[in-house]
């Protein structure tokens, strides 16, 4: 793959009103963070990897709330060597680190995300409820390979709820979108539609879903979570962290840095 053509690693240059917007509102989203000619070099293998292991998929009608959100495919880049080439791309990783104020970042790990055709709702949740990292300098980034209109279910985040505390222990289903439904009311919600190259970018905290996907199309997501460079891994405090901590971090225990062989340096201003 052409990675210089693609423009993967071409900086990003961020201007303070964006860093500013992601550090009061727990979320921002990039115009352009991507080229198109990224996506069109690097999807077809994404969706082949994401197809290939769906073929055994229950039928849509038959899963739970979360099965029924999107097909879910993580670390695809261990592989494939051209998803590895597009999740160690400096562009964005730069942006993240950014964002949150950091000398580098790390691989924590990636994650397709596949909304079918009349797909459920992604419920309320945040993401760090299942990592074991000692840091608040946690990113993901959500990368759609389309253009992505209100009907096919793109991610809305509620402003500013980075803070809360409410809702940290809760993980992703039916009593997680109730409860944060009813404790984030009084928040602002973001959703609005991705353009094509629109990449978000949101805090492990900051707490997020997604509407069904409406539409006859499949909407398709990559995504990759950053951690900073130097983060260092926390005591797990539920079964999902302890299984987070052996996929995601073999070999290492809580006090160690996050930097084992799935935990790749892809960004670091020092270079």
């Amino acid at each position: 793959m052409d990675a210089l053509a693609a423009g993967i690693d071409a900086p990003h240059v961020l201007d303070q009103a964006t860093i500013a917007a992601y550090r009061r509102d727990g979320f921002v989203k990039v115009p352009e963070a991507i080229f198109a000619e990224a996506i069109a070099a690097y999807r077809p293998e994404i969706t082949r990897l994401v197809h290939d292991h769906a073929r055994n998929a229950k039928p849509l009608e038959t899963r739970d709330t979360y099965g029924k959100a999107f097909l879910q495919v993580s670390n695809l880049w261990e592989t494939s060597d051209v998803v590895k080439e597009f999740v160690s791309g400096r562009r964005l990783a730069r942006i993240a680190a950014e964002l949150m104020g950091v000398d580098g970042v790390r691989i924590y790990h990636d994650q397709a995300l596949y909304k079918e055709a009349g797909g459920g709702v992604t419920p309320w949740h945040c993401d760090q409820v299942y990592w074991p990292l000692a840091t608040q300098h946690t990113i993901t980034a959500w990368i759609p390979l389309q253009a992505v209109p209100i009907e096919m279910g793109p991610l809305a985040f509620s402003v500013g709820s980075q803070r809360c505390r409410f809702g940290r222990d809760l993980t992703i289903g039916d009593e997680s979108e109730a409860l944060l439904a009813r404790t984030l009311k009084d928040l602002p919600i973001d959703e609005s539609p991705f353009a094509l190259g629109d990449v978000s970018f949101h805090s492990g905290w900051t707490f997020h879903r997604a509407g069904a996907n409406r539409s006859t199309m499949t909407r398709e997501v990559m995504t990759i979570i950053y951690v900073a460079d130097g983060a260092r891994i926390g005591v797990p405090r539920s079964r999902s962290q302890e299984m987070d901590l052996q996929r995601w971090m073999p070999g290492a225990k809580p006090g160690d840095p996050v930097d084992t062989r799935l935990n790749p340096l892809v960004y670091s201003s020092r270079e």
